[in-house]
């Protein structure tokens, strides 16, 4: 009986703590603030003004012929719209082959549901890598050089810097990558800069990513870095499972970012939030900070569902991750650092987690090298505190979880509550935790020692953004549930 009416509390714990969490703590609501925002905005950005199709400049959507010129041609043309309402580029039906071309402000990139946007293939490394197709531009100055290779990077098929207003959209169009010919160059290390992206922004604000298939990205497919207020909203990301870091959407050093209601299926992580590289990162010192991601379903062959780094040294904080499922991955929820990085990663709340099949369910370690160069400094350790995991259900689960820190770098508070690891499949310990401190509650299988002193009642407030809800304690030293009147 006693049983039984614990578990009923227990439910009732979850409940209230999703509808008390919001008050809170200032978990920025990124995605209510982008639907308010779309709202205001969607009407005019639908009757742009001018209006264009990419065949009035002689585009020819028959997958052979190459349209880089026409795009970038199109594009010129509406640049005399943007202060007059703005303009919309639209894709028609068709195959339409071009290489990297660049976007204004005020526009919309509209594709129709058989549009596909092909991103032009190279033929031999040494020969064609600067091509015009795929330009050669400067490194971020938060990396120092391309994330790959030292030195500059090529420039991604769809391309803004400095912008204001733009929205890619589309009736689920497609943007092809092409990108398994760069995968062959990178595992036979053939490259020479780095690969490029399927679209990225620099420095840019207001951006709309909605209702389009990205598929076979040469590299990361979605990349805004320096960027506000951007939305990613009902996308597809599709990807062998085997193809080398073809993340599908990494914000890296951002602010105000909404993702929510997309499917990706990739090689390596779906989301990884980032904010620069050891002491370039640093150095340029623009975090990552007020991001939701929700409603997030997907498959990660060689990385994790979410990840926070490894690149994380302008810092990271203020995340929130509700309702996501993965499945068929390597690690759910990962966070990557290294002695060099510097930078913090705090205030983070993943919250309605469902797994299957995945190998790592919750993974956190400090050793995750590589460095831009030999001049990063290796006294600076990362500041990692203040992370809350709960409401997470997994089946067939290899390990539940690594939590690694420094012993000269502790992650504090990290809390889990309401965490149930089904059918663990590895002959190991299920939870291997070093230099790492926090508190749970109703934690299956059983915690690591470091993380057992319970959460309610005195610990409550060191978690983020768990309430007191009114709670004296789970149970009194008899066993007995006990609340306070409601």
């Amino acid at each position: 009986m006693r049983r039984s009416y614990q578990l009923v509390v227990a439910v009732l714990v979850v409940v209230i703590l999703v509808r008390e969490g919001e008050a809170e703590e200032g978990v920025v609501g990124s995605c209510e603030n982008a639907a308010a925002a779309k709202a205001m905005g969607e009407g005019e950005r639908r009757r742009r003004p001018h209006s264009v199709s990419i065949t009035e400049f002689g585009a020819v959507g028959d997958g052979v012929t190459l349209n880089t010129k026409a795009f970038q041609n199109s594009i010129f043309y509406l640049n005399s719209f943007a202060d007059k309402g703005g303009a919309k580029l639209f894709v028609p039906p068709g195959r339409w082959l071009t290489g990297s071309f660049d976007l204004i402000s005020h526009l919309t990139l509209c594709l129709h549901h058989d549009a596909v946007i092909l991103a032009s293939p190279l033929l031999l490394p040494h020969v064609f890598q600067n091509s015009a197709d795929w330009p050669i531009t400067e490194p971020l100055p938060s990396y120092g050089q391309g994330r790959e290779l030292p030195g500059p990077r090529h420039r991604s098929l769809i391309y803004g810097r400095n912008l204001t207003d733009i929205v890619i959209t589309g009736d689920n169009g497609t943007i092809d990558g092409q990108g398994s010919i760069w995968w062959d160059w990178f595992e036979n290390k053939t490259l020479n800069y780095t690969r490029p992206h399927l679209v990225e922004f620099i420095n840019s604000t207001g951006i709309v990513i909605s209702n389009l298939t990205f598929t076979n990205s040469p590299f990361w497919a979605i990349h805004p870095i320096y960027c506000s207020h951007v939305t990613v909203q009902n996308v597809r990301i599709l990807a062998p499972p085997e193809s080398p870091n073809t993340d599908g959407i990494d914000p890296d050093s951002c602010d105000n970012v909404c993702i929510e209601d997309c499917y990706i299926s990739t090689g390596d992580d779906l989301v990884a939030i980032k904010s620069g590289w050891d002491e370039f990162g640093i150095s340029y010192g623009r975090p990552s900070t007020n991001i939701e991601i929700r409603r997030l379903v997907g498959a990660s062959g060689r990385g994790s569902g979410i990840a926070i780094g490894s690149e994380m040294s302008g810092g990271v904080s203020e995340v929130r991750a509700e309702n996501i499922q993965f499945f068929n991955s390597r690690t759910g929820i990962r966070l990557k650092t290294s002695p060099g990085r510097g930078g913090y990663v705090r205030n983070i709340y993943v919250s309605d987690m469902k797994m299957v099949d995945v190998g790592t369910a919750i993974r956190f370690t400090s050793q995750f090298g590589e460095h831009p160069d030999e001049f990063y400094d290796p006294t600076a350790l990362p500041l990692i505190e203040r992370i809350t995991i709960k409401d997470v259900v997994g089946v067939n689960i290899k390990l539940a979880g690594v939590l690694e820190g420094l012993e000269a770098d502790t992650f504090l508070d990290i809390c889990f509550f309401n965490i149930t690891l089904n059918n663990i499949t590895s002959n190991k310990s299920p939870w291997n935790c070093s230099y790492v401190q926090g508190f749970s509650d109703l934690v299956t299988p059983e915690i690591c020692e470091p993380l057992k002193e319970r959460i309610y009642p005195e610990h409550y407030s060191d978690c983020y953004h768990l309430s007191n809800h009114l709670w004296t304690s789970l149970s009194n030293q008899n066993g007995d549930v006990q609340l306070l009147s409601w």
